[in-house]
């Protein structure tokens, strides 16, 4: 898939999020690239890295924090379309990835978001 395409498909996921989700959204950015560097890579031994939260979970702010720019989440376009077989499948992949990183953005860990 074009990364024009993938891009505008992960605004479209963005978009269709619940307003009430989306109003608590501040200070994050969500990027798209080819595949993590090698170090993101190990975090995960034995599958692929879809995508990752980088920042500090909306839970654990303070207001006397800082900012250190905005909290960001990036999709691995490659490695999404390495375990998909069909676009249909690259925008279900593309969906559940966005929500399992925003739940991480929310303050949720692995086991809480298992669930999800």
């Amino acid at each position: 898939m074009e990364r024009e395409r993938f891009v505008r498909l992960v605004g479209q996921v963005l978009d269709s999020l619940p307003e009430r989700f989306r109003e608590r959204i501040h200070n994050l950015a969500v990027l798209v690239e080819d595949r993590p560097l090698k170090s993101v890579s190990r975090k995960r031994p034995g599958g692929l890295v879809l995508g990752v939260f980088q920042g500090v979970p909306a839970t654990q702010k303070s207001v006397f924090d800082l900012s250190h720019g905005p909290n960001r989440i990036v999709l691995y376009q490659k490695n999404i379309e390495a375990v998909c077989s069909n676009d249909a499948e690259i925008r279900h992949e593309v969906r559940q990835t966005v929500l399992h990183e925003l739940g991480h953005y929310f303050g949720m860990n692995e086991d809480q978001l298992k669930d999800v």
